[in-house]
């Protein structure tokens, strides 16, 4: 007893992982903390679920959810439980809360996680599978996963999910995918059911429901390699397009690392800003394109490739850039002579940011050699010719070559 005291004093906001089997499945020393809170606060489900152990007032989460934030800050130092499913930490509530509260005031004690329990229902090793939330997320978000023999383990949004996945699958020539959907795992209505995605015939799948994907692709089925350098076919474009070996060299040059914020001036078709977020999940991306139909296309590509999150701002640099948070990396595709544009992101660019601009134009060109002499950094000419037909015979055929200036800001 004194040690869960001890805990709660120091730590007076408790994060407690609460599983389908309620209240029985709770320790000893969450049951203690949720019965002696002054405040429990979670979803009406978790609440109905813990209502035995509860004394004190009753919390369901508002909408929006920062004014339960401020009625737990209102009660700072008192003993304050939150109930969340599972790992609170994975996908839950547990990171808007530590935006808002120190660690320190915290004590977390997480159940298994839905992640965990579809892997031991399935016996996969979580190490050897890819854990994505769809829940409040576009669905296609799971494209960049889709490879032969993957195997995916999801968070629904909804009962209607899973069918939404299987349309998807069976679409993108992965119809042989076989689905696991599971509900209410660790209650007394769990319910575990399998299909195959382009029979999907499963109905009445309850709300809260993690879905487990063996994919099988066909031979002609589209996949997102791991590497930079996607074939141009895989994007909608009018031209308007950083052709694969140029965008493959531009990806190498931004070196993506995890977390940061790239601005992607002159959009286009967003290639690079796509392959930019295909790099890895924690990174993102703004798209600045004056044009609205080449702004559509995009969206249209960062969906079909597996990054719905690409944000898009309509306008023309330097002014679309106002107000936009300052980024990690900066990517040039066109306008690099507009009046204001290059001065405007360098004053932006975050320090020890870095900086790429391609041109193949003269007028380009000059314009990048004027700011390496000036800010220094790395001038390079990138030239690429591809086998076309001569006649009956074949011959190399060069592209325009690609005047590309790398800098980091000091």
């Amino acid at each position: 007893m004194s040690s869960a005291a001890a805990c709660n004093a120091t730590r007076w906001l408790s994060i407690v992982g609460i599983g389908e089997d309620g209240a029985d499945g709770l320790s000893p020393l969450a049951r203690r903390l949720v019965a002696s809170a002054s405040l429990v606060v979670g979803g009406a489900r978790h609440l109905e679920l813990a209502r035995s152990l509860i004394s004190g007032e009753r919390l369901a989460w508002p909408s929006p959810l920062h004014l339960a934030f401020d009625e737990i800050a209102a009660r700072r130092g008192k003993a304050v439980v939150v109930l969340a499913s599972g790992d609170p930490f994975n996908y839950g509530v547990g990171k808007q809360l530590v935006e808002r509260f120190a660690a320190e005031e915290m004590l977390c004690l997480p159940q298994p996680s839905s992640f965990s329990l579809a892997a031991a229902r399935l016996g996969w090793s979580l190490q050897d599978v890819a854990q994505i939330s769809l829940h409040g997320r576009a669905l296609e978000g799971i494209i960049r996963h889709l490879s032969p023999r993957a195997r995916i383990v999801a968070l629904c949004w909804d009962g209607s999910t899973p069918k939404k996945l299987a349309v998807l699958l069976s679409s993108r020539g992965m119809g042989h995918s076989r689905l696991t959907v599971l509900e209410a795992m660790g209650g007394p209505q769990e319910r575990v059911r399998r299909a195959i995605a382009k029979e999907f015939d499963l109905t009445d799948i309850g709300a809260l429901t993690t879905i487990a994907i063996e994919v099988v692709a066909d031979p002609d089925a589209p996949i997102i390699s791991l590497a930079p350098g996607l074939p141009d076919d895989l994007f909608e474009h009018d031209g308007q397009l950083t052709k694969r070996e140029i965008r493959a060299v531009t990806l190498s040059a931004l070196a993506p690392r995890p977390g940061e914020l790239l601005w992607d001036v002159g959009l286009g078709a967003g290639s690079i800003a796509i392959e930019w977020l295909l790099r890895h999940p924690s990174l993102r991306a703004v798209g600045i394109e004056a044009r609205q139909d080449r702004a559509d296309r995009a969206a249209r590509n960062a969906i079909a490739l597996g990054t719905p999150d690409l944000r898009i701002i309509v306008g023309s640099a330097p002014a679309a850039l106002n107000d936009l948070e300052w980024p990690d990396v900066v990517f040039i595709g066109g306008g690099i002579s507009d009046e204001g544009v290059f001065e405007t992101i360098w004053s932006r660019l975050n320090p020890a940011g870095r900086l790429v601009a391609n041109a193949v134009s003269l007028e380009g060109e000059a314009r990048l050699t004027e700011l390496f002499h000036k800010h220094g950094g790395e001038l390079v000419r990138v030239a690429v010719a591809h086998v076309r037909p001569i006649g009956t015979m074949h011959g190399w055929k060069p592209a325009m070559p690609v005047t590309q200036w790398r800098v980091t800001k000091p």
